[in-house]
């Protein structure tokens, strides 16, 4: 009700926005089109001056501090950071958006307010320019298309990892127990449940678990139940047949399955049974206390050793491509961590518009791409032979990530100078991931714009993720399960699937 409210909201003010600014948008639209002359920003060395909205989870860097000091100096501008906390940064960005109080370049998510955004002309379609810009130009273009409203795109993707899920696990109690990374349903559960009963910590409590789960397991491109279904053959959100016909995951047998695997392991206690309203911050501290054996993550296997041994010193963690009976199958996720979309509010012409993908062009040259992953030579890492060396994480972790986290950047894989020294742990880690883009699972309805998931997909949503709780604790049986889908269609599910399909086979 709160993601409803919100969007209907936005919307009234969005649209009176517009209404009050489209003579000026008008009349920038016709004096500033792809094919115009950029002259002016060829020949205009004068630094630009760029406000940037973005958002930050850590401590704020220090305005004027030596890493923006070197961007600002390399890519001839003056910036000005808006940092804004991460928790409550999507509605902040709606009100912004709504207010027509917008810098030159902001970070938005790809969700129904901000697709609608960009169909009303909020943003600058950049798509025409790419082609000028060699860094930009060089990424896959998978990364754009995963982004695109209607064909065109209004940003450029904050990049990351297609395949990013992996599984990590803890090779020391697998070996002391004789268990093999699981495969199959039958397999999950045979390794929850060693885990669970078997003591592997040694500490004579029955207090460890093969997997935990937070009150997010279903949700978003992170859901639990939609990485194992797709290991399983299951797809990706969405399943599409040669007719055009759409049909979402929870009605196919993989994810059924899936479901009911999930349901044995709460029936058994072999999983957390407060799953249902437990933080993922809760869920964290009981990874890094050594009390859970494996973890389907984005993140990096390195990390969690590093956290786990502080605890317990002789644990090990391993990572594994997460496979099912045919081999690996990880759900392919859109490539980014946001869009940076420039407003027509704020940026009026396009010289202006040149000059910040300028701007984001130079954050993929050699230069940049080693400064916004290692931070200050001398200050933050040292050159020792082939590699670079850290020389201090606390600095790193306040002064550097912030940056790495949030502006654009490839790592390793596109214009790194000197690797950094990594564990082997780490490499393995980011080789698995790469390795999964070959073995992504796309979601067909990932761009396809749909009227009633832009008005009730929160609520459709909600029915069935509040199902699948149901389901999982024994609230519902089965038939109560296909009384929530029948639920589920009759409140739009139904139109939802019909104008996917007219969208698909339009496009």
């Amino acid at each position: 009700m709160k993601k409803k409210t919100a969007l209907i909201i936005s919307s009234v003010m969005l649209a009176t926005v517009l209404s009050a600014c489209g003579s000026n948008s008008e009349q920038t639209a016709s004096t500033a089109s792809p094919g115009a002359s950029t002259q002016a920003t060829t020949e205009d060395n004068t630094p630009l001056d760029l406000s940037i909205a973005i958002h930050q989870a850590g401590e704020v860097p220090a305005k004027g501090n030596p890493m923006e000091q070197a961007i600002t100096k390399y890519t001839n501008t003056n910036l000005s950071f808006q940092w804004i906390p991460t928790s409550g940064y999507d509605e902040k960005i709606n009100v912004m958006i709504a207010s027509g109080e917008l810098p030159k370049l902001i970070k938005v998510s790809y969700v129904p307010t901000i697709i609608s955004a960009m169909q009303s002309d909020v943003f600058w379609e950049i798509g025409p320019y790419l082609k000028e810009y060699k860094n930009l130009v060089a990424q896959s273009q998978t990364y754009y298309d995963n982004i695109k409203v209607d064909g065109k795109l209004y940003g450029i993707p904050v990049y990351r990892n297609i395949g990013r899920a992996a599984l990590h696990y803890r090779k020391d109690w697998f070996d002391q127990t004789q268990l093999t990374v699981p495969k199959t349903l039958d397999e999950w559960y045979n390794v929850l449940k060693v885990v669970a009963d078997e003591d592997p910590d040694k500490n004579g409590k029955k207090d460890t678990y093969g997997l935990m789960l937070d009150k997010n397991y279903n949700q978003g491109v992170a859901s639990a139940l939609t990485r194992i279904s797709v290991s399983q053959g299951g797809p990706n959100k969405w399943k599409v047949d040669n007719e055009g016909n759409f049909t979402p995951e929870f009605m196919t047998d993989e994810f059924f399955n899936t479901m009911k695997l999930f349901k044995r392991l709460y029936d058994e206690q072999l999983i957390n049974q407060d799953f249902a309203v437990t933080d993922a911050l809760t869920i964290d501290k009981a990874y890094e206390a050594g009390r859970v054996a494996m973890r389907i993550s984005g993140g990096n296997a390195q990390s969690m050793q590093t956290n786990l041994v502080k605890v317990i010193p002789t644990a090990v963690i391993d990572v594994a491509s997460l496979e099912g009976p045919a081999g690996t199958r990880v759900p392919a996720e859109s490539g980014n961590a946001g869009i940076l979309a420039i407003p027509k509010s704020s940026v009026k012409t396009e010289a202006e518009v040149k000059k910040i993908l300028t701007f984001l062009d130079k954050l993929l040259d050699k230069e940049m791409v080693n400064l916004i992953n290692k931070g200050v030579e001398g200050k933050h890492y040292k050159v020792e032979g082939d590699y670079t060396l850290p020389l201090d994480k606390d600095a790193d972790a306040k002064e550097v990530k912030p940056y790495r986290d949030t502006l654009l950047q490839r790592g390793e894989t596109y214009n790194m100078d000197k690797r950094m020294k990594q564990t082997d742990l780490f490499v393995k880690n980011n080789k698995v991931v790469a390795e999964n883009d070959k073995y992504a699972v796309a979601n067909p309805a990932l761009t396809l714009i749909s009227v009633t998931f832009t008005e009730r997909g929160s609520e459709l949503e909600q029915i069935i993720t509040d199902a699948e709780t149901k389901f999982i604790m024994g609230k519902i049986d089965e038939a109560g399960w296909s009384a929530e889908v029948e639920r589920w269609k009759n409140n739009g599910g139904e139109q939802l699937m019909e104008e996917y399909k007219a969208a698909y086979l339009k496009k």
